[in-house]
């Protein structure tokens, strides 16, 4: 395996479980329960478009929001990874998001998309991520792991109705659990990356 694919896959499986898919898909089957299947489906696929959008955007911004802001990459890395530290500790620990749903016609923008999918632990580290990438060819295989990362997540939510019935809301669940260590270590290197070059 070649430098560039190796990115490739590094920078798309972090960007996967970053999205927390399992976690989406349990939200997404609760707030689609009453609408027919043929209507779940083309609402995971409105949902993954607005995400893909929304995700770019925020890869996009990270440099031009620190400048305006003033705030260091590092000092941002430190924040986000804290951030994204305690989202996934939640996620580990089981605990439920509430969601307020007052119009269950249009859910996919929020909360379905924001804050569910793409979450302020999400944001700041697309934020940082995309702000992180130094070389041109870099930034394209990133925005392609990026893109198949979410459309990964949306075949998910595509077929969360015969995923579900496989393994049910336990094994949901349980992999949602997984997830959240996953992001926790995730975490950790962001915070250590950015204390380290703080320091340095």
């Amino acid at each position: 395996m070649d430098e560039s694919t190796q990115f490739f896959v590094s920078i798309w499986i972090k960007f996967f479980f970053l999205l927390t898919p399992f976690f989406v898909m349990s939200v997404f089957l609760s707030l689609t329960q009453d609408i027919s299947l043929a209507e779940r489906r083309k609402m995971s696929v409105r949902l993954t478009l607005e995400v893909i959008i929304i995700c770019f955007i925020l890869y996009f911004l990270g440099n031009a929001i620190f400048k305006i802001f003033g705030i260091t990459l590092d000092a941002f890395r430190i924040g986000a990874g804290t951030l994204l530290f305690l989202s996934a500790v939640d996620l580990v620990q089981g605990k439920e998001t509430p969601v307020v749903q007052e119009d269950s016609g249009n859910i996919t923008i929020v909360p379905l998309a924001i804050p569910i999918t793409v979450g302020p632990a999400t944001t700041g580290a697309l934020l940082v991520m995309g702000a992180d990438v130094a070389s041109a060819w870099e930034k394209v295989l990133g925005c392609a792991a990026l893109f198949f990362a979410v459309l990964v997540v949306g075949i998910l939510l595509f077929l969360s109705t015969a995923i579900e019935r496989i393994i049910g809301r336990t094994g949901l669940k349980i992999l949602s659990r997984l997830t959240g260590l996953v992001l926790s270590a995730l975490a950790a290197q962001i915070v250590f990356t950015g204390i380290k070059h703080f320091l340095a």
